[in-house]
């Protein structure tokens, strides 16, 4: 009977990198022992009678003796094997004593009814398809008495198809308090391609893979960049008694030595155990091999397999610092150019709203302090009237839900699935309890275009507002946009152009605005930074805004011609910009059909074309396929040659442009 099991923890390096392999199936079924049959015991008995018939000197006695011994222990044998039939595996036992201790903790207690599950979630692989499904139906008999016992478990494995992988992924990595899975069983069809470490830390090995490359494939499913946690655990069990087992201890162990000292186990013990194991498995007269084998891997023997791995490893790292660095560029121009916050993204989309008739974008909890991770998070309008009466808004409402599982009405899915809360802040991690509203995201796409459509006589002038400023002077602002068109009225580009000038009362004056130069006008925009952040804190009397109100067309008359000559910069400058954009792009275009032309010309062969004698005449017929299709594509690229690069150009060729004012801001002093 099997016994003295022991349960053995190692900690895995977060920083370590993991290794990818193309994805298997399930790779075989268990071994069946079938247990003794009575016709065997028949058969002998039959044979200890006949060599007592047949028999009777001392020699062939003792013959006898010897059986009837080997038939005692065969009984004892069956009774061991008989009490022991309906027992758990060992490692059953641990697992759920150990689910009992750091999950659901009340598991074990027969006074609970309904015992509850904490956030927790473990991942436990196994080689077979069948000792997956064995493990299931353990667990799902050791956890039925709890609460949503039926929703704990799911099972990922070679059949498991693509959208309920999706679904399972999804779930696993949904806020524990979002969903009630906490245990998946996985057979290696799930050791390469998923992350599951956003809310999972532990991992169960049920039985090892002797290969140290599939090993941390499966560890790399919670061991991988982005896990909150600070240690990550993958257990594994070995039975003391089955010298096996010594094997893959050691194995473990050696790998675990290997990847502190290197940063890779795989190929260094993969070179060395691909001829000693192979498909054969371990061979019980041939563990102490083994086991000396293993344990007596140098890694000086392997400095050059490491140094290629190293250099490879540090070829791709620079390559991809080269891209983080570009991505890193791109970004700040990005910023630079658009120079718009998340605060101000959020207060342009709640303005959006309310001009479509609808409340804005809410806090959920204003007064509360957050962690510094932690983004606020908001609640949008969606039930509003103005937006339920508009189809158009439906789908772009959808993406604010939870994904539609398969096989749900599109409307039983929106009639139950409520509207997540939005953030605008990126904070690195983020579950599926909340949606990032961005620029790109379709709700803001569609927010900022209601927005920006908008003209400056809208509603008596809603686009003109009075703010306190910080300093004595009254200022006033008028903020242009500069659209350019090209063909088809495609529009190429946008700028926001502002003109800052001095206030003053329209008696006061003696002639027209005019407007500040640099350091003025930095001096302005600051200011107007300042009350932005600071709107609603101080009133203006209302006096002033019929001041205002009688002396804005005049201002705007004032200052119009000074926005339409900085426009013109701004226009040149565009031009500029998208010549060289339109330049870049047909030559982009250019090299890329230049390079589809050669690999198609490598792929036919040139003079040296595949000889068709050994083919099949299906694959005859495929390959002349082929080739009449690569040909076709050739006479295509002829022609995309002389056609695309100058169609991109085209497209970025000005037609026409714009200058529109769409804001009048004043600044008036706090002192009044």
């Amino acid at each position: 009977m099997i016994d003295d099991l022991q349960l053995l923890n190692f900690d895995v390096d977060l920083a370590s990198d993991q290794i990818e392999e193309p994805e298997n199936a399930d790779d075989g079924l268990l071994e069946h022992i079938e247990d003794p049959t009575e016709q065997g015991e028949d058969a002998l008995h039959d044979l200890v009678d006949l060599a007592t018939a047949l028999t009777t000197d001392a020699s062939q006695l003792d013959f006898r003796q010897a059986l009837e011994g080997e038939l005692t222990l065969v009984d004892e044998m069956r009774e061991i094997a008989e009490g022991a039939r309906y027992q758990a595996d060992r490692r059953i036992q641990e697992i759920v004593g150990w689910i009992g201790v750091n999950m659901c903790p009340g598991l074990s207690l027969s006074n609970e009814e309904h015992p509850a599950w904490n956030d927790n979630r473990v991942i436990i692989f196994t080689e077979y398809e069948d000792t997956r499904r064995y493990i299931e139906k353990c667990l799902n008999e050791a956890i039925s008495h709890t609460d949503r016992a039926a929703e704990r478990i799911a099972v990922f494995s070679g059949a498991t198809s693509r959208e309920r992988r999706l679904d399972i992924r999804g779930a696993f990595n949904t806020e524990p308090k979002d969903h009630p899975l906490r245990i998946l069983i996985a057979t290696d069809a799930a050791r390469e391609g998923l992350n599951l470490q956003r809310h999972c830390s532990n991992l169960f090995h049920f039985d090892l893979p002797w290969n140290p490359s599939r090993l941390d494939q499966r560890n790399g499913r919670i061991d991988r960049k982005l896990q909150p946690a600070d240690e990550v655990f993958c257990r594994y069990f070995v039975f003391k008694q089955r010298p096996e087992d010594r094997v893959l201890e050691v194995l473990v162990k050696k790998s675990e030595t290997i990847r502190q000292e290197l940063g890779s186990a795989a190929n260094v013990l993969d070179s060395q155990l691909a001829g000693s194991i192979g498909k054969g498995g371990i061979k019980r007269d041939e563990v102490a091999e083994l086991e000396n084998l293993i344990d007596g891997v140098q890694l000086d023997d392997h400095k050059q397999v490491v140094e290629d791995e190293l250099e490879a490893a540090s070829s791709r790292q620079s390559k991809l610092m080269r891209e983080v660095d570009e991505l890193r560029d791109n970004l700040e121009r990005s910023r630079i150019r658009i120079g718009i916050t998340e605060s101000q993204l959020r207060q342009t989309l709640s303005m959006s709203l309310r001009l479509s008739g609808a409340p804005g974008i809410t806090e959920t909890a204003p007064n509360q302090e957050l962690e510094p991770d932690i983004p606020r998070t908001y609640i949008f309008p969606a039930t509003a009237d103005s937006l339920t009466r508009d189809s158009g808004w439906a789908p772009a409402i959808d993406t604010l839900r939870r994904r539609r599982a398969r096989g749900v009405p599109t409307h039983e899915w929106r009639r139950k699935a409520e509207v997540r809360p939005v953030v605008f802040e990126d904070p690195g991690r983020l579950g599926d309890n909340a949606v990032h509203l961005h620029l790109e995201h379709r709700v803001a796409q569609r927010l900022l275009t209601r927005f920006t459509s908008q003209g400056l006589i809208h509603h008596d002038l809603a686009k003109a507002c009075l703010a306190s400023g910080p300093d004595s002077w009254i200022r006033v602002v008028l903020i242009g946009r500069l659209s350019v068109y090209g063909p088809g009225a495609a529009r190429l580009h946008e700028e926001i152009v502002p003109i800052t000038a001095r206030w003053f009362y329209p008696e006061q004056r003696q002639g027209p605005l005019v407007p500040f130069q640099r350091d003025g006008e930095h001096t302005t925009l600051e200011s107007l930074r300042v009350a932005r952040d600071e709107a609603g804190r101080t009133t203006v009397p209302e006096r002033v805004h019929d001041i205002l109100q009688q002396s804005a067309q005049q201002d705007i008359a004032d200052l119009l011609p000074h926005l339409e000559a900085r426009a013109d910069g701004a226009l040149k400058r565009a031009e500029t910009m998208l010549a060289e954009r339109a330049e870049a792009e047909s030559q982009s275009m250019a090299d890329l059909l230049k390079s589809q032309q050669t690999r198609i010309q490598e792929a036919m062969g040139g003079e040296g074309f595949q000889m068709p004698l050994d083919l099949d005449p299906a694959e005859l017929r495929q390959y002349e396929a082929d080739r009449r299709a690569w040909e076709r594509r050739l006479q295509a690229i002829e022609q995309e040659l002389a056609t695309e690069p100058a169609r991109i150009a085209d497209s970025y060729s000005i037609r026409a442009h714009r200058v529109d004012p769409i804001g009048l801001v004043y600044l008036w002093p706090k002192t009044g």
